[in-house]
């Protein structure tokens, strides 16, 4: 299980890296692959930590922030977008979580 910090910035790390798979490969289905699978270890390990509920609510603000960039992006650029909902993501969770 990860530390509350390292957690953090895994879920970060998933919205970066599920856009840079996409962009880089031409690829969406494969950067969402990257998307949904880190969203699922940060997932189990709030569930370990912190309980089904804020899980839950966590898991809707990872899934939140990355339908959050797109309309973000058309104002303020793509790269600029994801870093936005991947700080605030991060934030969340450390707000959120327990441990």
């Amino acid at each position: 299980m990860l530390s509350k910090t390292a957690n953090s910035a895994l879920a970060a790390a998933g919205l970066v890296g599920g856009y840079a798979v996409a962009r880089q490969t031409g690829n969406r289905q494969l950067g969402g692959a990257v998307l949904a699978g880190v969203g699922s270890v940060c997932t189990y390990n709030w569930a370990k930590t912190s309980g089904a509920g804020r899980a839950a609510a966590l898991l809707g603000t990872y899934v939140a922030a990355f339908g959050g960039s797109h309309p973000l992006a058309k104002k303020i650029g793509a790269w600029p977008s994801v870093g936005v909902v991947a700080a605030g993501t991060a934030i969340a969770s450390q707000a959120l979580s327990k441990s």
